[in-house]
């Protein structure tokens, strides 16, 4: 191997150009056999170079997503949503929305897979070079409260200021409390018309008075939440855990068909079976 190749290897990864000290030395053969100009042959360089930085940067901003990796479009059973919500979904795919700043917010019963349908959004944001951050907001109304006790919060903030897109799962499962409350209210006017927010929650609207107890906080926060919005209404997708549910009833049925005539009227007393939300 000669000096100048190890120079220049050198000299490339110096300049942080990992993949072009990689492949020049076959590209250049390549190039002699094709008889590629020099303009070719530096475009096929840098072209190698701009895809391998691509591929490492989609992977650390899906690295520091905390997106849950199995819930993606792939996995998603779209065919159980209305024709109106694949629609939406098919039209926030394109990711256009996040470069306005405009919020998604997807409400539904327990088990609908709203979680799944933002998760999803948020990897096809991820594929698209867009910061994603996902968290649960009980988690990251705790984290902030933190930073407020260690007078931290404006620096916690400014960390998340950096995602194009952040993600609070489940936000009608904070404390209700005080602090969390207005936690949650500075968040999202901190993000207003600046940096897009994904939320889904069980709770419509005129019940976001159990988040922000106040009726003027809640209108206020409503009101920055939906000024740029899309709403997915999923209110009438029925829970896949309640259908997966049916199905191995019905599996468990047809495998022991005399199990339940066996089994003693007095037997079949049970504690009720309730919902996430504690419906019955």
């Amino acid at each position: 191997m000669s000096s100048r190749y190890t120079e220049l290897t050198t000299q490339l990864r110096a300049l942080k150009l990992p993949t072009i000290a990689e492949s020049f030395s076959d590209i250049a053969l390549k190039a002699v056999r094709t008889g590629l100009s020099h303009e070719a042959f530096l475009h096929e360089l840098v072209r190698l170079e701009c895809e391998a930085r691509e591929q490492r940067r989609r992977a650390r901003l899906l690295q520091e997503s905390g997106l849950p990796r199995e819930k993606t479009f792939r996995t998603l059973q779209l065919g159980a949503f209305p024709p109106l919500v694949r629609q939406q979904i098919e039209r926030l795919r394109n990711g256009t929305f996040v470069q306005h700043a405009v919020n998604v917010v997807v409400v539904g019963k327990p088990g609908a897979g709203k979680s799944h349908l933002l998760a999803s959004l948020g990897h096809e944001l991820v594929q698209q070079g867009y910061g994603v951050l996902w968290r649960s907001t009980a988690q990251l109304m705790q984290r902030l409260l933190a930073a407020k006790r260690d007078l931290r919060l404006p620096q916690e903030l400014a960390k998340l200021d950096r995602y194009a897109c952040l993600i609070l799962d489940d936000i009608g499962y904070v404390q209700h409390d005080q602090d969390e409350m207005e936690i949650l209210f500075t968040l999202l006017s901190e993000r207003y018309e600046r940096k897009t927010v994904m939320i889904s929650t069980n709770l419509v609207f005129s019940e976001w008075t159990r988040i922000f107890k106040s009726p003027m906080t809640t209108m206020a926060a409503i009101d920055r939440v939906v000024h740029h919005c899309v709403i997915v209404d999923m209110m009438a997708v029925e829970s896949y855990r309640a259908k997966e549910a049916t199905i191995t009833n019905q599996q468990t049925a047809s495998i022991w068909p005399d199990t339940e005539a066996a089994i003693s009227p007095n037997s079949h007393e049970a504690s009720p079976v309730t919902s996430e939300n504690g419906v019955q």
